[in-house]
């Protein structure tokens, strides 16, 4: 029943969410701007007009700002979002041209217009001919002066190829007037002020300009600005551009106020550029080369030109009204017709939902009464259990008492002492418990009684035989701590006495072994010595193992610590827990000594080494990564202290411990465990390589070598150095 209602359930969402989704465009066209003008958002405006009639068509724009590599970054964009043709606009010829080529050679169309590149890789090419502009502007400028004068031209950004292509025609027109000189072509960028500093800063005698020829309207402001101030009212200069946009402040009102002499009309055609598009996206005719017509401006006809494209605009702007209402009488229908289907799955998913819901209360209702049936009969399991329990237990409490007896009249040895009272007080906490799950109490008192942990059953024990319960400490011996760092040092954290007892007799005669009982102050004992391994008793008071290995694993000086979990908890879902809170291995008790010692030298064989932990790059010493986060953060904050400040000789590992909120010994038990190294050892061989880098790819002497990298006197910096390569640093550069 349920598994019908749900696949009705997600066949109406699937089709709800089908309905909803809109349709994607057919093609997605990307253009690249090379830079953000007037100019270029009119072109702008009119490809993203001309989509109102290509409903299958998707325009995403993109400014370089003048910036090649913004452009380059831009060109790699669009190719990886997967676009069905790209629009660019070439900021420079030879820097824009291999990354057109790159789209080119995907398969992807390219139409570069306004400016071209160096290379034939390109589907269409659309604009103007700006060497004809330019040429006109020459004559245009010639006949103005009747043949005499003389000139200054501010050109466009350097390596593009309008200004290349307006510059060489300028010439050429102005060859016809060998009586107009040509003073000078100072570079701009196409910015206003551009020109207004190249002019500003020219040595140029400016009061004897005729005309200036900017290769844009801007241009041509700017000029006309620096020298309206460097000569004054007095200044009988002209001033013409290229653009002629129209507009408040455009090349058009400028030639009308006769703040320009002229401009020529540099067309955008957005209309013909999308047209163009649609013709190679859709496999129909097209010309590779389009040219567009252009026209000079004058005082003549600046004002009807005018008037026509402000009746352009007006018309323009009432179209995009229109558009702007069907698309949102559109979209309100779309969103009845998704809201009513969205109700209807609404109330489909209700009923569904109240079915599911009654199915899950008598479900629930069932599994209360199974989980009841299944309580009671683990009560009698363990109830029969218990009785079978007690002809085991007379068979070890009988023989470890004549054992007592027999060795108090001989003379054994501490040792086997120990582990005879440990046998013989466990055996009788086991008893107690046996007995007390026998006493036919409640069912809740027997669960209890099952899931109580080493010190609970401590202390029920000695309850039960008129003991009392002694405050449990952290034992660390001092017979157990060495001054070598080099020795493996293990970290027992058991509530229990008699268990950290047992441990410390078969670990100390292999390792330094330090004492916890519970996991607070094994946390503080962890993170003060730093142990090579922990092994840690689950259930404890204070903090239990679980937590204590989270902290552990969590701590930057001790993430590194292998943390073997040995508890009785012998349950599947048990040690899965223990695993996910960090643990690295679990047994369970009872174990066995020769596993337990196997494991423990397993898991110190198998800790990650960064042998190798500095390699050279370029010509600074890299770090080795390591796989575990936590680790990589530390050795990257260790090599960054050690590259800040590696020229510094009084660099030594109590600074670098300091920098690092650790003590000298954290700091160096971390990094031996880590890399097998000590934190000396790895300071002066990054700095052995740094200063084998430097030698070989600097004129430095070897003194300033020793130098740079920290050593004091460069005599030790040799001795080391053939240490550590076999060669003397003079005889490196002789190989």
């Amino acid at each position: 029943m349920k598994e019908k209602c749900l696949i009705i359930l997600t066949v109406l969402l699937l089709f709800a969410f089908a309905s909803c989704r809109q349709e994607k465009k057919k093609f997605v066209i990307g253009v690249s701007q090379c830079s953000d003008d007037i100019w270029r958002n009119k072109l702008n405006d009119e490809l993203r007009m001309a989509t109102y009639f290509n409903e299958d068509i998707e325009v995403d724009f993109a400014s370089a700002y003048d910036s090649d590599s913004i452009q380059l970054r831009q060109i790699d964009a669009f190719l990886d979002r997967g676009i069905d043709l790209l629009i660019v606009a070439p900021n420079q010829v030879a820097t824009i041209t291999p990354a057109i080529d790159k789209v080119y050679d995907s398969g992807i169309p390219v139409i570069v217009f306004d400016r071209k590149t160096s290379s034939h890789k390109y589907t269409a090419f659309i604009g103007a001919d700006n060497h004809e502009m330019g040429r006109s502007m020459g004559e245009f400028i010639g006949r103005s002066m009747k043949g005499q004068g003389r000139v200054l031209e501010i050109k466009g950004l350097s390596g593009s190829s309008p200004s290349i292509d307006r510059h060489n025609g300028f010439v050429d027109g102005l060859s016809k007037y060998p009586g107009v000189t040509l003073v000078s072509s100072l570079q701009g960028d196409w910015t206003e002020e551009s020109a207004y500093e190249a002019v500003k800063n020219s040595d140029i005698d400016l009061s004897t300009i005729d005309f200036v020829f900017g290769q844009n309207d801007r241009m041509a402001l700017g000029a006309r600005k620096a020298i309206m101030e460097k000569v004054g009212a007095s200044a009988k200069t002209r001033y013409c551009g290229i653009d002629a946009l129209p507009g408040k402040g455009g090349g058009m009102e400028c030639v009308i106020d006769s703040i320009l002499e002229a401009s020529f009309i540099y067309p955008t055609n957005g209309s013909q550029v999308m047209q163009l598009a649609v013709n190679i996206l859709k496999n129909k005719p097209y010309e590779k080369e389009n040219k567009l017509m252009a026209a000079i401006v004058t005082r003549d006809n600046a004002d009807i030109l005018q008037m026509e494209y402000d009746e352009i605009a007006k018309q323009a702007e009432n179209l995009g009204l229109l558009r702007t209402k069907v698309d949102n009488t559109l979209k309100l229908l779309s969103n009845q017709k998704n809201y009513m289907i969205i109700l209807i799955a609404v109330i489909v998913l209700i009923v569904i939902v109240s079915v599911l819901g009654y199915l899950v209360l008598l479900q629930r209702s069932r599994i209360r009464e199974e989980r009841e049936e299944m309580a009671r009969q683990q009560v009698d399991f363990y109830t029969n259990a218990s009785h079978q329990l007690r002809t085991p237990l007379t068979l070890l409490v009988g023989p470890v008492e004549r054992l007592k007896k027999t060795l108090s009249s001989e003379n054994p040895s501490k040792e086997v002492t120990t582990l005879v009272d440990i046998v013989d007080k466990n055996t009788r906490n086991l008893e107690a418990v046996v007995d007390y799950m026998l006493k036919g109490k409640d069912d809740e008192m027997g669960k209890n009684a099952i899931v109580v942990g080493d010190a609970d059953v401590a202390k029920m024990s000695l309850e039960n035989t008129g003991g009392s319960v002694s405050d449990v400490s952290n034992v660390s011996s001092d017979s157990n701590v060495v001054d070598s760092e080099n020795d493996t040092r293990v970290l027992i954290v058991d509530d229990n006495d008699d268990i950290r007892t047992f441990l410390r007799t078969i670990l100390s005669d292999r390792y330094i072994v330090d004492e916890a009982a519970n996991g607070q102050k094994g946390l503080a004992m962890a993170e003060a010595q730093v142990p090579d391994l922990i092994i840690s008793d689950v259930m404890m008071p204070v903090m239990n193992g679980l937590e204590f290995c989270q902290r552990v694993k969590g701590e930057t000086t001790t993430s590194h610590i292998p943390v073997l979990l040995l508890t009785a908890r012998a349950l599947s879902h048990h040690q899965i827990e223990g695993y996910k809170h960090g643990a690295d291995a679990y047994i369970t008790k009872p174990f066995n000594q020769d596993l337990l010692m196997a494991r423990i030298e397993n898991l110190l064989r198998n800790r990650h080494l960064l042998h190798n932990i500095w390699s050279t790059k370029d010509e600074t010493p890299e770090l080795q990564p390591v796989e575990n986060k936590k680790e990589n953060a530390f050795v990257e904050r260790f090599k960054q202290i050690v590259e800040q400040r590696m020229s510094d000789s009084d660099l030594d590992v109590e600074t670098i411990a300091s920098e690092m909120s650790l003590s000298r010994v954290q700091l160096y038990r971390k990094l031996k465990a880590l890399t097998g190294s000590s934190p000396v050892e790895l300071l002066r061989r990054a700095r052995l390589l740094k200063g084998k880098t430097l030698l070989e790819t600097t004129d430095m002497s070897i003194s300033e070598v020793a130098y740079e990298v920290g050593f004091s006197a460069p005599s030790y910096f040799t001795k080391c150095f053939k240490d550590e390569f076999g060669i003397v640093p003079g005889n490196l550069r002789d190989s």
